[in-house]
């Protein structure tokens, strides 16, 4: 099992949520985020005054999904997320030793 983390611009969740329900994926996980890498903030003028903005609005969609998966979402990610300018996100992939769904006590494959 794999979990897969995007930071995405946020007016493309509804695109990405379609486009990952199309293929199959059952649920994922969303927050909303602030952070910067190479785009590095901007400035804004409020009242007159100028601000230095440092932290860019995101979205974070995690999701935890079979191994065999993997490239297919990335993929999918990709397609539905990719304007072509700074600050398109990243997707971060990291292996997920166990899952247990509380209410039924499921695990692993099952609890997905």
């Amino acid at each position: 099992m794999k979990k897969i983390e995007a930071i995405i611009k946020p007016f493309k969740l509804d695109t990405l949520k379609e486009a990952l329900h199309d293929i199959g994926v059952t649920g994922m996980t969303v927050s909303e985020v602030k952070g910067f890498g190479r785009q590095k903030g901007h400035t804004e003028i409020y009242r007159g005054a100028e601000y230095n903005v440092d932290f860019i609005p995101k979205v974070k969609v995690e999701l935890v999904l079979n191994s065999d998966m993997v490239d297919q979402v990335i993929s999918t990610i990709i397609e539905a997320t990719q304007t072509g300018k700074i600050g398109d996100g990243k997707i971060f992939v990291m292996p997920i030793d166990s899952v247990t769904r509380i209410r039924t006590g499921e695990t692993d494959e099952e609890a997905i």
